[in-house]
């Protein structure tokens, strides 16, 4: 990937935004380069940067853009946006008249704003500024008319922060996009859980269900196999929600998930076991080859073990990229040779680390 270019006059700079986990630049950069919808646009991005930039050759409208790259299919993106403009000379003294007029000049209204910056060291020290700004920013742009929180279906407004004084202005669809400024969910770690892995499948089920989803797969009473389970993370998860869990590891599950009484612990290994009768769910987060996991994974659903599962693919240091759509391909030619329909969905999500979570479910 080329630098991205340290100057952009407003109406120039068009294209897509990326923000990803540091170092996962040139992941996030060949997935949209690999992308089939011809945009003729190169990608500039710059190591543990937290940020790739899809810069088109011609501008396009919002909806063509829309229409020819689904954002919401990408892997490695915790959050993205059309970028509408890119300002960087902002005023240390007062940040906020330039950016105001700048949005205003848009003739756009949006239902939410965003302030974000790249998931860095540095991003983090303009943590305090936004907590500060923030209110500011969105007072003047609701005196301005250009705020509607009552109207979800209008665009969302991303105020981009990469330094002190330079901001990057886009636009996203709820639907595209993250709820959470940068792609990053406000989990508290619960005290009864037994481990921190336990956060995953909780921003998992956010992420990658929607809330009618949710609603309907994890309700109590329904039935659930956790492989690869101690000490219980995962397992919690279901539990908390009234699933009745079968955890199968030869390693301990701690008593505060075996407390709930909702949990049967079998030692076995978690790769050739299988149930006597069908499960709602299935997870796993145990680490192997990605290009072993995934076929297992598949099976299950393919053989209607279960209906459906969410698995954690541990990645390779070097072309991630690829890995992720070599496992794809496992799937799918698992999924064909059952004959059966499904819904595949995969996100590099903020508590992953080297590794990506993924859906699968029967359509």
């Amino acid at each position: 990937m080329e630098s991205i270019p340290t100057r952009h006059r407003a109406h120039d700079a068009l294209g897509l935004l990326v923000q990803c986990r540091p170092g996962f630049e040139a992941d996030a950069g060949q997935e949209l380069q690999a992308s089939p919808a011809r945009l003729a646009a190169a990608v500039h991005g710059q190591p543990q940067s937290g940020f790739v930039f899809l810069a088109l050759e011609q501008a396009l409208p919002h909806d063509e853009l829309r229409r020819r790259l689904d954002v919401s299919r990408l892997v490695f993106a915790r959050q993205s946006c059309q970028v509408l403009a890119v300002i960087d000379d902002l005023p240390e003294r007062d940040r906020l008249t330039p950016l105001v007029q700048r949005i205003e000049g848009f003739q756009e209204r949006f239902s939410a704003l965003l302030l974000e910056t790249p998931d860095t060291n540095e991003g983090k020290q303009q943590s305090g500024f936004l907590r500060r700004f923030g209110p500011l920013l969105e007072a003047a742009l609701g005196k301005a008319g250009c705020l509607r929180p009552d109207s979800p279906h209008l665009p969302r407004l991303h105020v981009f922060f990469v330094g002190a004084r330079q901001v990057w202005l886009g636009v996203s669809l709820a639907s595209e996009g993250s709820a959470w400024p940068m792609g990053i969910p406000r989990l508290r770690m619960p005290k009864e859980a037994p481990s921190r892995s336990t956060l995953k499948l909780a921003e998992a089920i956010l992420t990658l269900l929607s809330p009618d989803e949710q609603k309907s797969t994890l309700r109590p009473g329904l039935t659930a196999v956790d492989l690869g389970a101690a000490p219980g993370g995962w397992s919690w998860q279901l539990v908390s929600r009234g699933l009745r869990v079968t955890a199968i590891d030869n390693g301990p599950i701690a008593p505060s998930v075996t407390a709930t009484g909702l949990i049967e612990h079998l030692r076995a290994d978690g790769l050739t076991w299988r149930p006597k009768k069908p499960v709602e769910w299935m997870v796993c987060d145990m680490v192997e080859q990605p290009s072993r996991i995934a076929p297992i994974m598949a099976d299950w659903v393919a053989t209607a073990r279960c209906r459906r599962s969410i698995f954690n693919l541990k990645l390779p240091m070097k072309k991630r990229h690829d890995e992720v759509e070599r496992c794809r391909q496992l799937i799918d030619q698992r999924m064909r040779a059952a004959g059966v329909k499904y819904v595949l969905r995969i996100r590099h999500l903020y508590h992953d680390r080297e590794e990506v979570t993924c859906y699968l479910t029967r359509r």
